[in-house]
């Protein structure tokens, strides 16, 4: 037969087990309830008052030279001998940037620098311009087999073109398609140049080609990025 002290030990035991479980259950359900209150701040279902509400809409400003800009409206192809170019070597090739240029000033360009830049480019080719060069600058592309085209702050009409370690040689002339009588057209996803932010102006290097020497041996190759000091 069950004693007192055991019965009431019992007892004890059982109001113990009792309130353990009655506060693991409110713990849970209070969790529950946060979590869902959570979710639902997040989706925007919900407005706290103390919550900016462009906290959880607003959308992100694309980065600094990561939209291309379109041709200014009916702009037409530049002359190629009015294009100014700058012909960079971006790549562990020596003369690289000498041949490009030679071949660029046979199709007609006005090639100003050939130069080494300052660190390697990991895509073929790429070019900067200003604001004022984008007409320039998509002329020029034409050439080019997709090149990454980069609006930077400088306020002439100069054209940088970086050949890079994927570079092999301009796009054969009867592959050319510009029609000097037609609108140039955008590249896809391109923006008006005014809601495109601009990179910082370029700073290159001024040693002449060739010279893959001046490029860094322990760099390696830059994907898609800027390449030339400054940037």
């Amino acid at each position: 037969m069950t004693t007192d002290p055991d019965r009431a030990r019992d007892l004890r035991r059982r109001r113990m087990h009792e309130r353990q479980a009655g506060i693991f259950g409110l713990l849970l359900a209070g969790l529950a309830v946060a979590g869902i209150g959570s979710a639902a701040v997040f989706t925007g279902a919900v407005d706290l008052p103390f919550l900016a509400r462009d906290f959880s809409t607003a959308t992100p400003t694309p980065g600094v030279g990561s939209v291309v800009p379109c041709p200014p409206a009916g702009a037409l192809p530049v002359a190629v001998g009015e294009v100014a170019v700058n012909v960079y070597n971006g790549s562990n090739a020596s003369g690289l940037a000498s041949s490009t240029g030679t071949l660029l000033t046979e199709r007609g360009f006005a090639v100003v620098t050939v130069a080494n830049a300052t660190l390697r480019l990991g895509d073929a080719a790429r070019l900067s311009f200003g604001a004022s060069g984008v007409a320039a600058a998509y002329t020029l592309a034409a050439h080019l087999d997709d090149p990454v085209m980069v609006l930077d702050e400088r306020q002439d009409a100069t054209v940088d073109l970086i050949v890079g370690e994927r570079f092999n040689d301009l796009r054969p002339v009867e592959e050319v398609v510009l029609d000097p009588a037609q609108e140039l057209v955008g590249a896809v996803g391109c923006r008006p140049v005014e809601e495109v932010v601009p990179a910082p102006a370029p700073s290159v290097a001024t040693s002449s080609e060739p010279g893959a020497e001046d490029v860094p041996a322990d760099e390696e190759p830059v994907e898609g990025e800027v390449v030339v000091e400054g940037e």
